[in-house]
């Protein structure tokens, strides 16, 4: 008896979803949780898995389809799968004698192009257009060896500077009076992912309805940097995870806010709602855009478990597999575009938080300490938040009691 492949329940306050791509094709055999296809949300893609062994013998929706719970996707066959041939890894015993081939190799020569173009998100298969590339010949680092953009990127690094290495069948471009010759005007028209539609429209929203205000401070990073560097390999040993500073910044914003509780309030409607507890989104980077997942009950956790949280939600972002329920309910958000070397910035909101913490990159600056000029790491910070709610004096005294914690640590362990 045929089997309906269905949108599964999605997330709360998700009303639809969009159909990314399609793993198989119809007539392919399929396995049992082997995933079929992925839908995007406005914040994760959900993986639909295969419920039973068989063949999956129509396909009803099409890549690109906006679909909502219930939907019927496919129609699996169930029934036995035939064990795979050998045939395409048969080359792989010549790839054994050389570790580089072995991992590079039998990718291009086993994954056909069709396959390939199924292992890439929206945005990744409109690069990989542009610059009318073959996939297949695309290693992918990403899950399952999905192609991410880094990926795209990468092989046109190395196609451009092996074209630039030698290769006599490509004309140099001669550039005359114009300035101009061998540049088109092409444009390309790609269609915003969800995530990114979701963003710029929260973007919007937060602009029109909050009265945003942004106010900045410096703090000298030393005493971090000194800790860091003083117990670090003790720290690996004994939790098996590096000590960053991001942990430092949780801790120091709970005790912030536990001082100054406005900043850990929303508003909703006429009233406002002060949390009790200390829910604190942490800025990721994707290839998908950027995502904030939420840790939850920061205020019980120690250094370390913050470090492997935080470890852990980045990993699984970037892969694709947190959940709604991991990216929604946060109480304040931080998020640290130094990574990215930015001396300074104003974070927008994460609605409907009334606060955000912007870290920045660490710069050697000259600072008069009790008298003389001392080159010191400085940092820094931005504190944007909703006026309508928030008195310029607690924000500053705010970002103050963020300051004063990082400068001088004990404070954190002593909570004052």
């Amino acid at each position: 008896m045929s089997i309906e492949v269905k949108v599964p329940p999605l997330p709360e306050s998700v009303t639809d979803a969009t159909l990314v791509a399609w793993h198989k094709k119809a007539g392919d055999s399929v396995r049992r949780d082997e995933n079929l296809v992925d839908l995007e949300t406005d914040k994760v893609v959900l993986e639909v898995p295969a419920p039973a062994d068989g063949v999956l013998k129509e396909i009803k929706v099409a890549d690109g389809t906006t679909v909502t719970s219930g939907i019927v996707l496919a129609v699996l066959e169930p029934g036995e799968v035939a064990a795979e041939t050998a045939a395409e890894p048969a080359a792989l015993p010549v790839a054994d004698a050389d570790a580089d081939a072995k991992q590079s190799e039998p990718a291009a020569a086993a994954v056909s192009s069709d396959e390939a173009s199924h292992k890439m998100g929206p945005a990744v298969r409109a690069l990989v257009e542009e610059h009318d590339l073959d996939p297949s010949q695309i290693s992918g680092t990403g899950r399952d060896g999905r192609v991410t953009k880094s990926d795209v990127l990468s092989h046109l690094a190395a196609h451009g500077e092996a074209s630039a290495a030698g290769d006599d069948s490509v004309a140099p471009v001669n550039i005359g009076a114009t300035g101009a010759a061998g540049y088109g005007r092409s444009e390309q028209r790609v269609a915003m992912t969800r995530l990114r539609a979701r963003v710029a429209e929260r973007l919007v929203e937060v602009q029109r309805n909050a009265a945003l205000l942004t106010t900045f401070n410096e703090v000298d990073m030393s005493a971090i940097i000194g800790l860091r560097k003083r117990y670090q390999d003790e720290f690996i040993k004994r939790h098996d995870i590096k000590l960053g500073f991001m942990s430092f910044f949780v801790r120091a914003s709970i005790e912030a806010l536990r001082a100054y509780p406005m900043l850990n309030a929303s508003v909703d409607g006429t009233d406002i709602v002060y949390h009790e507890y200390f829910d604190i989104g942490v800025a990721v980077s994707t290839d998908r855009g950027l995502l904030v997942p939420v840790i939850r009950d920061a205020q019980t956790l120690s250094l370390a478990a913050i470090e492997k949280t935080i470890s852990d939600y980045g990993q699984r972002a970037r892969k694709g597999d947190i959940g709604m329920e991991e990216l929604t309910g946060g109480t304040f958000t931080i998020t640290n575009g130094g990574i990215f070397g930015s001396m300074m910035s104003t974070p927008i909101l994460n609605p409907p938080q009334s606060g955000i913490l912007g870290m920045h990159s660490i710069q050697q600056r000259p600072m008069v300490v009790d008298g003389e000029i001392v080159a010191r790491p400085m940092m820094y910070l931005a504190l944007t938040y909703d006026h309508r709610i928030i008195d310029g004096r607690d924000a500053v005294q705010f970002l103050v009691h963020v300051k004063q914690q990082l400068e001088d640590p004990a404070r954190l362990i002593l909570e004052i």
